[in-house]
């Protein structure tokens, strides 16, 4: 009895060990996820910063030297073409302009003597040229004067808003130093800088899509009005430019995030970008689960990948079917002829 309950117990303990051998056999089945190769529209973007700028946007400084003898705007207020934004003292100018006019009235009394005697044939040609030449010469330097008395007065080359005024009634002007800022933000440009290697796929009315960092919910979509002639050797770029009309809220120097829809195919074969592995000759491959009973084979197959973008790659077809099942996680973990089960 001893020996028949001792080998029931022995053959009990080896079924529960082949039961476990199996058991730990099931869990070396990797799990892995899988997605299907499928036929879509693959969008390509060039995704850059660019910024904002305005030919209206000036530092206006006095053409003459002088004291401030009144600024007539305040920071914020807008102003039209043309009008007085700051006067310099033009005194010693006005008494000079005084003297030569009293120098010129008695020069044109000289030459119309010269010429009264020149008729009567006693003045000599050369008294009348010298005279003559002496109003001409009077006439200009009062015509420059008049001129220099203009920039005393500084006046509004375009219409629009002040943004900053530096200068106080008072101070001394001068060429170097800026009275005040003008600023117009209308028409504003969003321009950016493009890798040489897209220059062939950015052309004049390409459009773009511009978000704004500072403005999280503000997206407008714009055509290339202009790109560059020039490749900057520093860094191998060009330049675009997109203007925006009727503007109201973007400023000079604001940052504009650009995206540029380069490449775009109708019906083309798209994988996630994760499940593309290399080998160790440098090619691009992917991993495909084949149904086997209730688990897959995995099996290696070579692509050839068109371009990336947001975890989604365009890859060339021939080598992969359409329904195709990728394994897109866990593939680093496996190789050709492996068992796998999918993830749930």
């Amino acid at each position: 009895m001893k020996s028949i309950s001792g080998i029931f117990l022995i053959v009990i303990a080896l079924l529960c060990f082949s039961s476990c051998v199996e058991e730990d056999k099931k869990d070396t089945t990797l799990l892995v996820k899988i997605d299907e190769v499928v036929k879509k529209k693959f969008i390509h973007e060039i995704r850059i910063q660019g910024s904002i700028e305005t030919d209206k946007n000036i530092l206006i400084n006095a053409e003459m030297s002088g004291l401030i003898t009144g600024i007539s705007v305040k920071e914020g207020q807008a102003v039209s073409k043309g009008q007085t934004l700051a006067t310099v003292d033009a005194s010693i100018l006005a008494s000079n302009m005084e003297e030569l006019k009293a120098q010129l009235d008695y020069a044109e009394y000289i030459f119309n003597k010269q010429e009264e005697l020149r008729k009567r044939g006693v003045g000599s040609e050369f008294e009348l040229k010298a005279a003559k030449n002496q109003v001409i010469s009077l006439q200009s330097k009062i015509k420059s004067m008049n001129i220099q008395k203009g920039k005393a007065t500084i006046r509004a080359p375009f219409s629009g808003i002040i943004d900053k005024v530096f200068a106080h009634q008072g101070q001394l002007a001068n060429p170097q130093s800026s009275i005040l800022r003008l600023v117009n933000n209308k028409t504003v440009d969003v321009v950016a800088s493009l890798s040489e290697k897209h220059y062939s796929r950015v052309h004049v009315g390409t459009p773009i899509k511009v978000t704004f960092p500072n403005y999280m919910d503000t997206s407008i979509t714009l055509n290339v009005t202009h790109v560059g002639n020039f490749i900057e050797p520093t860094n191998r770029t060009f330049r675009i430019m997109s203007t925006i009309t009727n503007n109201s809220f973007l400023l000079p120097n604001m940052l504009a995030e650009l995206s540029i829809t380069d490449i775009e195919v109708e019906d083309a074969m798209v994988i996630p970008s994760k499940s593309i592995l290399k080998d160790k000759d440098n090619f691009d491959f992917v991993y495909i689960a084949v149904k086997k009973g209730s688990k897959y084979v995995v099996k290696k197959v070579n692509i050839e990948v068109l371009n990336k973008f947001q975890g989604e790659a365009l890859i060339e077809s021939g080598a992969l079917n359409f329904g195709e099942k990728i394994i897109s996680e866990g593939a680093r973990g496996i190789t050709e002829g492996d068992f796998v089960k999918m993830k749930k």
